[in-house]
């Protein structure tokens, strides 16, 4: 190739959750990669969030005896997303090349030494439906040292979550009031986090530890991953992608690459042109993405013909910003406050409007499609005395004082009856009554009538695992009463580029364009508008990763 300063057999742009998967499968077919990445930090949101993914009739779940098949991934998969014209991303064919390459992707990475295990207890979003399941699809990487990267060690994103504990025990804490079992696995953490401080280790968890793991073999394996290095064109000839525009040292750089270009450079969640343009209402303020999701890949995509679809939607993660976070690249997210016992949601008008035990992308869907009805961006959480003395709230402990600074500065609204506090919040004090009581009806007898909260083993999961008779319900009837305003954030974009089953982008008329591959969610997701279990946004990203470089190394031979 001729005009290029550098030449690779593959160029991944974005060091995200399926970047270094493709590079490993490239490794293993001997041929050289180059994974470009335009922050200081490897890793992507991947490194930052709970680093799940979501991998049906995987190698983890036959171990532990949990049921799973393709058939009965597809009948879940064809309930919870369906066949859509306005989804080109989630074509029954892609969903099904999903299930199939994803069980093989974790066999992969488990045989080019990367650590991973399953979840005990983490029910699919929708159990409830055909082929889903109770005790959940997910998988994670185990506990990692980061100190063994070395140098590389600094260039790893950091978590949002610093304790030193597996996600098993990190879910667990949220009942240290009323479990032994969690009280256990409080007391393993501290053991380990002293015996990680005597010993030098500093040992990470959930992202960090599956992009730290991921970064450890690629670095092995001979791939060259570059930060502090931006794309900024698809360098096309003869109507093929052949090579990217870079930066090397300060100065312009073009990199050619034989067997194609892989695009998993995220989403535009920072970019609010963008999201007022496809996801109107949304904020750049209420994002827990890295900084460098801001969507010019999409953009730059798309100038050479790409089709674009399900752009209005997101990995909704709703969220409570206190005062002196707002400007925290790490939110306060609230995924179950209104799920446990005490606690609901209502619009801007005193009206409760969604089943609180959702998903978060379903959470937060439900927030702005409400908006469009009533306004409700944000919405308030009404909670009782009952739910501060039982849990946390917004990373306080349960029954400890909340910050003065909350009431003073209106985050955290408090009164002795639910008149009062609606009208502190300007809400008809009869329609919130009216609301709370309809709640609390539903509670005595032990069945929501409105939303069906509480009869998932998701919702169940998510309130509280040791509240009865439902885990999920509970009256608000204990004064004083709070409230607190919850937004639509985001962990990330969920639509893009269109791709096929070989993870290459397509055109407006379907056909393929020669040497372009996308991969995360720079992409239109396989699971269209809908999220069917934990990691159904980082799971994609891996797979489609592991596809995308099969394809190309394939083709090559």
């Amino acid at each position: 190739m001729s005009g290029f300063d550098e030449v690779f057999d593959y160029v991944v742009v974005g060091c995200g959750g399926g970047s270094m998967c493709a590079g490993l499968v490239m490794r293993k077919a001997g041929k050289s990669v180059l994974i470009l990445e335009k922050t200081n930090y490897a890793g992507g949101t991947t490194a930052r969030s709970g680093g799940v993914m979501w991998i049906p009739n995987n190698r983890f779940m036959k171990r532990d005896g949990v049921e799973d098949s393709y058939e009965k991934a597809m009948t879940y998969l064809d309930a919870v997303v369906g066949d859509h014209n306005d989804t080109p991303g989630a074509t029954r064919e892609r969903r099904g090349a999903y299930v199939v390459e994803g069980a093989e992707m974790v066999d992969f990475l488990v045989g080019q030494g990367v650590k991973l295990n399953r979840v005990g207890y983490w029910p699919d979003y929708y159990d409830e439906l055909p082929g889903g399941s109770e005790k959940g699809r997910t998988v994670v990487a185990e506990l990692f040292d980061v100190n063994e990267l070395g140098p590389w060690k600094s260039r790893l994103r950091p978590n949002f979550l610093s304790v030193y504990a597996t996600l098993d025990e990190a879910l667990s804490l949220r009942h240290l009031k009323h479990s032994w079992a969690s009280r256990s696995n409080m007391a393993k953490i501290a053991v380990r986090t002293i015996v990680s401080k005597l010993t030098g280790k500093h040992p990470v968890t959930a992202g960090a530890a599956l992009q730290g793991r991921m970064l450890q073999a690629s670095l092995k394996a001979g791939v060259d991953i570059r930060t502090e290095t931006p794309v900024s064109e698809l360098i096309v000839e003869n109507g093929g992608v052949k090579g990217v525009a870079t930066v090397k040292e300060g100065r312009p750089w073009r990199v050619g690459a034989r067997l194609g270009v892989l695009v998993n450079a995220g989403g535009f969640a920072h970019n609010q042109k963008m999201r007022d343009e496809y996801q109107p209402g949304t904020s750049v303020k209420w994002t827990m993405t890295a900084e460098g999701d801001t969507g010019e890949l999409i953009q730059e995509m798309m100038r050479h013909g790409a089709a674009i679809a399900q752009m209005e939607e997101m990995v909704g993660n709703q969220m409570s910003i206190p005062p002196g976070m707002e400007d925290n690249p790490i939110k306060p997210v609230v995924q179950g406050m209104t799920a446990a016992p005490h606690a609901i949601l209502v619009d801007q008008t005193g009206v409760r409007y969604m089943n609180e035990s959702g998903s978060y992308m379903a959470y937060c869907k439900g927030m702005l499609e409400r908006n469009n009805l009533a306004p409700a961006v944000p919405s308030w959480a009404i909670l009782d005395s009952q739910h501060l003395s039982k849990y946390g709230l917004v990373g306080t402990l349960p029954g400890t004082p909340k910050p003065e600074r909350w009431y003073k500065e209106g985050f955290l609204h408090k009164a002795d009856t639910i008149e009062e506090l609606a009208r502190q919040i300007s809400i008809d004090p009869a329609t919130l009554r009216a609301t709370v009581d309809r709640f609390n009806g539903f509670v005595a007898k032990n069945h929501d009538d409105d939303f069906e909260r509480g009869e998932r083993a998701y919702d169940r999961w998510l309130g509280d695992t040791y509240g009865s008779p439902n885990p999920s319900l509970g009256s608000i009837s204990e004064g004083p009463f709070y409230a607190l305003q919850v937004v639509p954030g985001d962990v990330g974009t969920y639509g893009g580029v269109v791709t096929d089953a070989h993870a290459r982008v397509l055109r407006e008329d379907g056909a393929v364009i020669p040497g372009l591959y996308a991969t995360g969610i720079s992409t239109a997701s396989v699971m269209g508008r809908s999220y069917p279990g934990a990691g159904s946004s980082v799971g994609p990203s891996f797979v489609w990763g592991y596809v995308a470089a099969k394809h190309a190394a394939s083709a090559a031979a």
